[in-house]
């Protein structure tokens, strides 16, 4: 079996029930998998075999679900790409994943089109206006439109119109390519199993008791793994409605809690204080929402009880990207008991927390957290060093540091990582040092972040010029701009003569962020 039973599943038992609203479209279970069925046949004629990648570019929509659907269907994997992210950087990545088909939405159509080289090979469609030497999405769906020797949930048509039945797609198959910046500044794909999305489904049903009864609403972009996996997923496997929002706007979220019957939904603390700003919030009636889920960052006692409403429980999930995202989460009954705790370990995943030599430590002491379980990712696209790096007999080294209380709840310290999570995107230094130290402007160059009380951490450059050279804040910005995505860019930089190293010349991180935290 593969992910696209769990809507054949509902489609029969349930066919006229809501599955997903996005926009004006409304998708029954039923609809939802002839959708499926259409995209599966359209992926098939490309060419899309067990193995090959296929990437999507756009903000939140059904043919994202669509899509991976279908690719599941066919043993393929599907790559979301963030749509925050500057054209060089998804030149990079799709230089590495080499997709076979390429699916674009406006109003990225324009600036992806002009990729030139990087698209070459690429069957490239459109969802809006079509550029030369690329298909409509309409068109492509219905040049490989199943007839009715196709109709079947698992069968669709290949290349030469012949019906195939894409059982390829197995629990084993990687499912899902997600691409997250690692220490180096160059990105890594994580990939995850059709299993691995199962499970971590099986983990959000538990922690959120979800139910075919549930409505769940997404504002987060699924091209995180906290937007898709999370509750959207978890929500089409259990039966529920999904409504889904291109973007995430203050305004429309909520209406739509007040006003179309949601129970559950993720917001993270940004969203939150965006939120906050609007004079609606303080008195909001959502008569049927039963749980606000939170995390992407260290949430303190004192920012979860900011933003803890009397009438609905804040429940913190914790994980990463590399665990699908689900490790360890609080369940309703626990959490205003625990606040300032990511909860316990996921019904299917086990945690330890180790010293620097991989021992675990003692009862109540921080350590490193380590996640094992059938959710944590298969490893990096292509990069097996960093996978055996991340990976020890399953366990994955998460790079942050917590301690369990006596009764098992698990709460984060800090990262030993550098990695700075600002409005819940991860910021890796290397990345942005790495454009910086091109430029001969400046004798040294550290990224590291500063606490933000609307966006938890801030981007802080801190640059020391060469002998001679006058550096004005706007001239980094200038060197970073179009290269990065804008959320990278720093909010603040600092001039110093010299910033602080070891006697071995490793720049001295924490030291740095103290004395910044000083002045």
């Amino acid at each position: 079996m593969n992910l696209s039973h769990w809507t054949l599943r509902h489609a029969q038992f349930t066919p006229t029930k809501v599955a997903l609203r996005c926009g004006a479209r409304v998708w029954t279970y039923r609809e939802l998998h002839h959708g499926i069925d259409q995209t599966t046949a359209m992926l098939a004629a490309k060419g899309v075999v067990p193995g090959d990648r296929v990437a999507h570019l756009g903000y939140n929509s059904a043919e994202q679900l669509l899509l991976l659907f279908a690719c599941a269907r066919l043993g393929a994997m599907f790559v979301p790409l963030s749509w925050r992210l500057a054209p060089p950087e998804h030149r990079v990545m799709l230089t590495d994943c080499q997709p076979r088909v390429l699916v674009v939405e406006p109003p990225f159509v324009e600036t992806m089109a002009a990729q030139g080289d990087a698209l070459a090979g690429l069957c490239c469609i459109s969802i809006g206006a079509v550029p030369a030497h690329w298909l409509g999405w309409d068109d492509a769906l219905a040049q490989a439109s199943p007839t009715a020797d196709t109709q079947r949930a698992d069968a669709s048509r290949d290349s030469a119109g012949k019906t195939v039945l894409p059982d390829a797609g197995t629990p084993q198959s990687p499912a899902l390519l997600c691409y997250t910046s690692g220490s180096t500044g160059s990105p890594k794909g994580v990939v995850l199993t059709q299993e691995a999305l199962f499970y971590n489904a099986v983990n959000s049903t538990h922690m959120h008791d979800l139910s075919s009864t549930d409505v769940v609403l997404t504002s987060l972009p699924l091209f995180h793994v906290g937007g898709l996996n999370i509750q959207t997923l978890p929500a089409l496997h259990a039966g529920a409605t999904v409504i889904l929002h291109p973007r995430f706007e203050p305004a429309a979220v909520i209406d739509a809690l007040q006003t179309q019957g949601v129970t559950l939904t993720v917001l993270v603390p940004a969203q939150l204080d965006l939120l906050a700003q609007d004079p609606r919030w303080a008195s909001l009636k959502a008569p049927s929402l039963r749980a606000i889920t939170t995390g992407s960052t260290i949430i303190g006692e004192a920012s979860y009880r900011k933003h803890l409403r009397a009438d609905v429980p804040l429940l913190q999930v914790y994980g990463a990207t590399e665990t699908c995202p689900i490790a360890a989460y609080q369940r309703a009954a626990d959490a205003a008991l625990h606040p300032g705790s990511v909860g316990k370990a996921a019904l299917h995943c086990e945690l330890r927390l180790v010293d620097d030599v991989g021992q675990n430590v003692a009862p109540l002491a921080s350590g490193e957290i380590w996640v094992r379980g059938p959710s944590v990712m298969k490893g990096y696209w292509r990069k097996p060093a960093e996978t055996q790096a991340a990976l020890t007999d399953g366990w994955y080294h998460t790079g942050d540091v917590g301690h369990q209380d006596t009764e098992g709840h698990l709460y984060v310290d800090g990262r030993c990582k550098d990695v700075i999570i600002s409005g819940g995107e991860n910021i890796y230094p290397a990345e942005l040092e790495n454009i910086l130290n091109a430029s001969a402007e400046f004798a040294e160059v550290a990224v590291v972040g500063r606490a933000h009380e609307r966006w938890g951490e801030a981007v802080v450059a801190v640059v020391v010029p060469k002998a001679g050279q006058q550096i004005a804040s706007e001239r980094v910005t200038e060197l970073l701009e179009g290269r990065v995505a804008r959320y990278k860019l720093p909010r603040e930089v600092v001039v110093l003569d010299s910033l602080p190293r070891t006697a071995l010349g490793k720049l001295q991180r924490e030291k740095l962020k103290a004395a910044l935290r000083s002045q």
